[in-house]
């Protein structure tokens, strides 16, 4: 494509030399299982984030099933998380035997919708889990607010921002834990599956510490049944050579986004997406993506919102699945995140058919809720580091065609 929406070589491209040392300096060691690699990379993440403890996972899907299994999740519980994610966050409350409660969004910044999240608790929610999706923290003041009022413990799945910041918190360092992920597409993306849990309660790191490695301390000795959820040293060799460089990268990313919001304002029927999402309706066709106040955003997506004519999506091909075509068509890359809701997904429907989905956003604009609505106007382009001015024009130039044309 001329455009990727994602260019992963050109990053790696740059540090292979680097790379390769790193390679063979964990081949030299003959350490291929936890060791002093992961214990560095722990260090420099925990430095990061702000945190007294990091421990250094296989996934960031095992990072967030290691935080339910070390704060004692399990059947009976309910957890509250929100139904517009990745399917990691519902589905490792599922595997640990308690149910996901499904909780709409905020139209605005795509995360958890506090509100809806305290009609939806009861007497068995154990926890919640607010997803800072696309690079964006959600209200933490309020997520710890609604805890503390009901005793929950709160997991911040960071998977998409490592580095965001609430307030000048850092993303997973402000709930009981923080989960990352460096899957090759994040912003810190490694050469395979990757993920850290962070913490700042030391029973809790210690606890995570000792599930991490089957439950045992000392080897052979298990005080927990634990998993097998190590971070392999290859993996956390790689990441270091990429952790000095992850400053620019998100500079570089703000800078993207910062030049499409510019630059797309100017065309006719885009707007920025209202603070209280008043502009949902017409006459703009296209909405960009805003930043919460006090917030710093670090862009793993650029999300748009594409908006049918008649201001509802429909059942069939919606403006954004058009959209997405034609851009298809001029070699630009776009991804759907995500066309299908937790809610609406076949494994949740059929496990838990008394987890009736309701919404407390039952207007004339969301008469199915903030996230079936999301789901049908959601496209992400391109926003990776290296991308150029050449490119941006590109695709800014794309959607201009596209709305000129009908």
């Amino acid at each position: 494509m001329a455009v990727p929406l994602l260019d992963i070589k050109t990053q790696n491209a740059a540090l292979r030399e680097e790379l390769e040392s790193a390679f063979r300096r964990v081949l030299d060691s003959g350490r291929f299982i936890l060791g002093p690699e992961v214990e560095e990379l722990e260090n420099e993440i925990a430095v990061m984030c702000g945190v007294k403890h990091a421990i250094g996972v296989s996934s960031g899907t095992d990072a967030i099933l290691l935080a339910l299994m070390a704060l004692d999740i399990g059947p009976g519980d309910e957890v509250l998380c929100p139904t517009f994610t990745f399917f990691a966050t519902a589905g490792c409350v599922a595997r640990t035997g308690a149910t996901p409660v499904f909780v709409d969004v905020d139209p605005v910044s795509f995360n958890i919708d506090l509100e809806d999240a305290a009609e939806k608790v009861t007497e068995h929610t154990k926890a919640i889990i607010p997803v800072h999706l696309f690079g964006q923290v959600a209200d933490m003041d309020g997520v710890m607010a609604l805890a503390e009022k009901h005793g929950l413990q709160v997991i911040e799945d960071g998977a998409q921002s490592l580095g965001a910041r609430y307030r000048g918190r850092p993303a997973g360092s402000i709930g009981h834990f923080g989960t990352f992920s460096f899957f090759p597409s994040k912003n810190l993306g490694g050469f395979g599956d990757a993920g850290m849990l962070v913490c700042n309660d030391d029973r809790l790191g210690e606890k995570a510490h000792i599930l991490r490695t089957h439950g045992s301390k000392p080897k052979y000795y298990h005080k927990y049944i634990g998993g097998n959820f190590r971070l392999d040293p290859v993996q956390a060799a790689l990441l270091r050579v990429k952790v000095p460089h992850y400053g620019k990268y998100t500079e570089n990313r703000q800078e993207n986004a910062d030049y499409y919001s510019e630059n797309l304002l100017e065309l006719p029927q885009v707007e920025m997406t209202a603070e209280d999402d008043s502009n949902a309706q017409g006459p703009a066709r296209i909405l960009l993506p805003r930043i919460g106040p006090d917030r710093m955003h670090i862009w793993n997506q650029y999300t748009i919102r594409v908006l049918d004519v008649d201001g509802a999506a429909t059942s069939g091909e919606t403006a954004r699945d058009r959209l997405k075509a034609f851009l298809a068509d001029k070699g630009i890359g776009a991804e759907i995140y995500y066309p299908v809701c937790m809610h609406q997904q076949e494994c949740f429907k059929t496990r838990y058919p008394d987890n009736a989905w309701t919404s407390i956003r039952m207007d004339s604009r969301y008469p199915n809720g903030v996230a079936d609505r999301l789901a049908a106007e959601c496209l992400s382009i391109p926003i990776y580091p290296e991308l150029t001015r050449e490119q941006k024009d590109e695709v800014i130039a794309a959607i201009a065609e596209f709305l000129a044309t009908g």
